[in-house]
């Protein structure tokens, strides 16, 4: 189980570092940038389809009763993809705290 919790923890900081590297400006300018930080959200996107689509393919093989799944991993797995599409619902909060703050400011 605290193997399953580093994985976790070590992708949080790989993203993390990816945005900070993306947070440097761009000397090609800021179409580059933001085609890097639109990737950058669908990878992000992607890695949490693919771990709700995981858990649910390791739930429905315990319901099957496959016996080569342990319920422990399914509710390890379970658990894994709640907290990424909670970080991912965050980001989007965020940005869309950042967008709506910017589009307040007066010109």
């Amino acid at each position: 189980m605290d193997n399953s919790i580093n994985q976790v923890l070590g992708q949080m900081q790989a993203i993390e570092a990816m945005a900070k590297s993306q947070a440097r400006p761009a000397a090609s300018g800021a179409d580059d940038s933001s085609g890097q930080f639109a990737d950058l959200m669908a990878r992000a996107i992607n890695q949490v389809n693919q771990s709700q689509a995981h858990a649910a393919e390791l739930s429905r093989a315990l319901e099957r009763g496959d016996p080569t799944v342990d319920i422990a991993e399914v509710m390890v797995a379970m658990q894994k993809s709640r907290v990424s599409f909670q970080a991912l619902t965050e980001v989007r909060n965020k940005l869309l705290t950042a967008y709506q703050d910017i589009m307040n400011m007066p010109v």
